[in-house]
């Protein structure tokens, strides 16, 4: 068997971790097999040098490391249809697919094939995902290959398996929720004069280095932002406002929303 990597489901997150695994240089386009329905939505990929193909059994056969991308109503048919070509001592099921448990995905397939769930987001495409792991029947050795798999495209951290949809929420949904704060400052500098590129490159910059003081300097996010009140200041008062309009509420609440949603998942 082939030292590859098969990808089933070729959608936004099977694509962007396709690019990711390529750009953290954890594996080459030509190593790296991709399926979807549709293989001219693949044309990108093809041309990138990327195996692409409609036939998930024959990607399943080339490859050890399998990678579920698919929704999660579209798993059962797809382990139903690979389900005897995975070999518990040679292939390693890693499942990106939402609200689904290793339980579950054991049960569709043979009872000894080792599965490690890995909840990346879509910023895997240019190596800052957050990546959580679990998994089920993985020997110490499987896991850390995953978590090898992922490093290069972001941060990892292994996690206990009823904290997954949890971290769904804030890793995965998450990337929405500041994608929408970004565009709700950008939309305020542009009603402060500059224009529209303009105010997406500062809100953009600022936010960086935001996460960045938190991220390299190990500090809190309250600290950082004593550092930039004084009194009776432009800061603090903007601030106020924020909160007395509910700012800080309206994130939990729709942190809270969103996993609230993931729980009632069905497939």
């Amino acid at each position: 068997m082939e030292n590859k990597i098969a990808i089933l489901g070729g959608g936004n997150l099977g694509v962007a971790i396709a690019k990711g695994l390529v750009q953290g240089r954890t594996s080459s386009e030509g190593d790296i097999l991709i399926t979807r329905r549709n293989t001219q939505k693949l044309e990108e990929l093809k041309n990138a040098g990327f195996n692409v193909m409609s036939d998930n059994i024959e990607a399943v056969k080339q490859a050890r490391i399998i990678i579920l991308c698919v929704q999660p109503k579209q798993l059962g048919d797809l382990l139903e249809q690979i389900k005897s070509k995975l070999i518990p001592e040679s292939h390693l099921l890693v499942s990106t697919i939402t609200g689904v448990t290793t339980a579950e995905i054991i049960s569709l397939v043979d009872p000894r094939i080792p599965v490690v769930r890995a909840m990346p987001n879509t910023a895997i495409a240019i190596g800052q995902s957050m990546t959580c792991i679990c998994a089920t029947n993985a020997s110490p050795d499987q896991i850390q290959e995953v978590e090898v798999l992922f490093s290069p495209l972001g941060k990892t951290l292994r996690i206990e398996e009823r904290l997954m949809k949890a971290a769904t929420v804030l890793a995965a949904s998450g990337i929405a929720f500041f994608m929408r704060y970004l565009r709700a400052a950008t939309q305020g500098g542009i009603q402060l004069g500059f224009d529209a590129e303009e105010a997406q490159l500062i809100a953009v910059q600022t936010a960086l280095g935001a996460a960045s003081l938190i991220s390299e300097g190990d500090s809190h996010p309250e600290l950082e932002i004593d550092k930039v009140t004084t009194p009776e200041g432009c800061t603090i008062a903007g601030l106020n406002e924020m909160e007395h309009q509910g700012l800080s509420s309206a994130l939990i609440k729709g942190i809270i929303t969103s996993f609230e949603k993931i729980n009632n998942i069905r497939k």
